[in-house]
């Protein structure tokens, strides 16, 4: 099962779409995850379009129609692989302990909110994503988004995708 991972893509706000080459990622995924900050709501459109599937939750800059649609947190199971889908998760001091005790029943938390790619396992051995942004990569060298595999149950191969500077 092919994953990508998106998050904080302020389309219409920090850029009039996602990339070429994150539509192209898209469109060869099994499952597209968004952590939020869509702030319209003609991308969770086109995204449900031509995602085949989207797991997605809303963030703290998404107004009343994409909270009417998206819950807070989003939850699936993936081939035994279980999924939890968050914009926050608070100041990155203590993270893995706070993240760990909130989603116990939980084996990988994608989250949003910084802009900070983030990639760890806790001790108990939640995995934590934060694919930083396609679109505004704020005090970050690159604009970003992660790439994974579910196989046999487990995560493997993810990876972070560092995109070249957009152009006007």
């Amino acid at each position: 099962m092919r994953l990508v991972l998106i998050s904080d893509t302020h389309v219409p706000k920090r850029a009039r779409d996602l990339p070429a080459e994150l539509w192209s990622a898209i469109d060869r995924a099994d499952v597209v995850i968004h952590a939020g900050d869509w702030i319209g709501i003609d991308l969770l459109d086109r995204l449900e379009a031509r995602a085949t599937r989207l797991i997605a939750c809303y963030g703290n800059n998404d107004g009343p129609e994409l909270r009417a649609r998206l819950p807070e947190i989003a939850r699936a199971d993936l081939d035994g692989v279980r999924l939890a889908v968050i914009h926050e998760t608070g100041q990155a001091t203590g993270r893995e302990k706070r993240c760990a005790e909130l989603f116990p029943d939980t084996d990988v938390l994608v989250f949003g909110h910084s802009h900070i790619p983030w990639d760890t396992t806790t001790g108990t051995g939640l995995r934590l994503l934060n694919p930083g942004s396609p679109t505004d990569r704020r005090r970050q060298p690159d604009h970003t988004y992660m790439t994974a595999r579910i196989t046999g149950g487990a995560v493997h191969d993810v990876v972070l995708h560092r995109m070249p500077p957009r152009t006007p």
